[in-house]
């Protein structure tokens, strides 16, 4: 039976690796999207992760994004709301990236794809941290994962 199943699992890698397929994919395309353009991030105060006072939101988790920004050429454009405005734009596709003090425990992990959690993020008072990204946007979630893994650890 292993053999068996050993087999079905090679043939269905060497017939997906013939049709060019890519994983992690994005189905949306949010990676190839905003590389190189625009980012649009949403937030929502939580003492030193998140500050909003005038315009533009200041902060740990802003100063972190906007360096995941510059690494992939992208321009970040703020919103500032509610977390559940936010996941609700998330899921409409007016949003790429949810980011502020949400940790593990979540109630919208059903709604969208959860990073990894990060201890090391700045102002996080040692609390968990995660960032939200659109469902079945892998290849984003991949590559912001792996900015995360480097520049807040694990």
């Amino acid at each position: 039976m292993r053999l068996a199943t050993s087999l079905a699992g090679l043939t269905l890698i060497g017939a997906l690796s013939g049709c060019g397929l890519t994983i992690p994919a994005d189905p949306d395309g949010t990676l190839d999207t905003v590389t190189g353009g625009e980012l649009r991030v949403g937030t929502s105060p939580d003492g030193a992760l998140v500050e909003v006072r005038g315009d533009e939101p200041t902060g740990s988790i802003v100063e972190l994004v906007d360096r995941f920004a510059e690494s992939i050429h992208a321009e970040p454009d703020w919103t500032v709301a509610s977390e559940e405005t936010l996941v609700a734009m998330l899921e409409a596709g007016d949003l790429d990236l949810i980011a502020g003090g949400i940790t593990p425990d979540t109630p919208w992990i059903d709604k969208a794809g959860v990073t990894r959690g990060y201890r090391g993020i700045d102002g996080a008072d040692g609390r968990e941290l995660v960032m939200l990204v659109p469902l079945g946007e892998n290849a984003f979630l991949s590559r912001l994962e792996t900015f995360l893994d480097a520049e807040a650890g694990q």
